[in-house]
């Protein structure tokens, strides 16, 4: 169980009772009047995140009052109840009144908001505890949040202990604890198995490019394949990134963190699939041998690529990973990446765009990305800028020149190593929160996975 949890707590939980400006007045009224002149007192006016401890006469919490949105704002957090591990004394407590449909997510973000990262310097999760509403999946919840631990962690850990090895320990280690069958292709092995985009854009650093995979699950049951961007480090290459977009590249292995807390809850919850887990893990470093503007390379499907940029990639290490996965003709391929600034331009840091030729795909998707408050926005595979790709000297080019639709012609790039795969679907992630929210603190996030996994579940669980 998640340790923001307790289910049998050895004294009474207190309760937390969510009030608004529009039923502030109503529940004051029910208080008892020392605790009404309390609030009074000390100016509570239920504004949304604020929070008020009303003593019993021996100076104990007897409840706690916080505030929420009204129900006619613009827009209510569902993650409101986030704040809550940072604010409240250590104890054990209880919502009093939540709403039934807003349970489910006031308990995650309630789990989600306690996380920090103390890898470097000490910092203590806050001694605070909640005892499940009734009739939420406490085990679904925990699961969850365990898993954006997972995603949270790996990304927030720099780079100098996140390369390409460490990652794919951190893989092995979740293979292992749901004996899942783990290997890895290293180095100059990666040219002789035939995977020369993933060699192409590792080969200059000093820590070796790899392949993760691992599969997990019952063979005769619908293959879903899971591929992650695992560029641990990304410099730009040889068209290096100025220093303020260099900045929190250790960020740009996100992709591979997500599928990492994707696939933990999948193998967690016993899905019935046959699971395939693929990341290129790669550092795109600057030296002498590393690869150049306008360099050709054969890809694994066998497309000749020229690098328009070295900055894209990222796409170049998911080709041939893709490539691969699609060989088996899975039922449902899925890829996630921190890829374009494009992508960023278009929609921010918190709503990440994916793609999709499924339409139940992405209608169901985008219910669960709803449901769960994970938000995704669905753009479109534009065959018109397919032809942006064409390469006077390759049968692609990585890069096209002209600036328009970056994340769109990353997805059409991306596509062209998609063949056989009954569904597919591509997430052009952020991987990252930029300053903290109510339950989403600085730093890296989990973007995309809790909406899959909830699509996964439905049809799969």
């Amino acid at each position: 169980m998640h340790s923001a949890f307790e289910t049998a707590p050895a004294t009474p939980a207190i309760p937390i009772s969510f009030v608004t400006k529009a039923t502030w007045e109503a529940i004051s009224a029910n208080l008892p009047e020392p605790s009404r002149q309390f609030a009074r007192a000390s100016g509570f006016t239920a504004k949304p995140g604020a929070w008020l401890a009303l003593p019993t006469a021996t100076g104990e919490i007897a409840q706690v009052l916080f505030g929420l949105e009204d129900a006619t704002a613009k827009y209510r957090d569902p993650f409101r109840t986030g704040q809550l591990p940072s604010l409240l004394p250590p104890g054990v407590y209880r919502f009093a009144n939540v709403a039934a449909e807003q349970a489910h997510l006031a308990t995650l973000a309630f789990a989600l908001g306690g996380y920090r990262f103390g890898r470097y310097r000490k910092s203590e999760r806050p001694e605070v505890k909640l005892v499940p509403p009734d009739g939420v999946d406490i085990a679904d919840v925990a699961r969850m949040a365990e898993a954006a631990t997972l995603a949270r962690d790996l990304i927030n850990t720099p780079s100098n202990d996140m390369g390409p090895q460490e990652l794919a320990e951190a893989a092995q280690d979740l293979a292992q604890r749901f004996d899942a069958k783990f290997t890895c292709v290293v180095g100059d092995d990666l040219t002789r198995q035939n995977f020369p985009l993933i060699h192409a854009v590792g080969m200059a650093s000093e820590r070796a490019p790899r392949l993760i995979d691992f599969t997990w699950g019952d063979p005769s049951h619908p293959k879903v394949t899971l591929v992650g961007k695992g560029v641990c480090f990304d410099t730009g290459g040889l068209d290096l990134k100025p220093s303020s977009s260099m900045l929190i590249m250790k960020k740009d292995m996100g992709g591979a963190a997500n599928v990492l807390a994707l696939a933990q809850m999948v193998m967690d919850a016993a899905l019935k699939v046959r699971l395939r887990v693929l990341i290129p893990a790669v550092e795109n470093a600057v030296a002498g041998n590393a690869f150049r503007p306008l360099d050709i390379f054969t890809s694994r499907k066998g497309l000749t690529v020229e690098v328009g940029n070295t900055d894209a990639e990222g796409r170049l290490v998911l080709a041939d990973a893709l490539a691969l996965a699609d060989e088996e003709k899975p039922d449902l391929l899925i890829d996630l990446g921190t890829l374009t600034g494009a992508a960023r331009v278009a929609l921010g840091p918190d709503l990440p765009p994916f793609y999709t030729s499924d339409e139940a795909l992405a209608e169901r998707l985008s219910a669960c990305a709803k449901q769960e408050n994970d938000p995704l926005w669905r753009l479109p595979l534009w065959p018109p800028y397919d032809s942006w790709l064409d390469s006077k000297m390759a049968d692609i080019n990585n890069a096209p020149s002209g600036g328009f639709a970056g994340s769109i012609t990353c997805a059409l790039f991306l596509q062209r190593f998609v063949g056989t795969a009954k569904s597919w679907l591509h997430v052009d992630i952020y991987g990252w929160t930029p300053s903290a929210k109510p339950g989403r603190p600085e730093g890296g996030e989990c973007q995309a996975a809790r909406a899959i996994y909830r699509l996964l579940s439905a049809r799969y669980g």
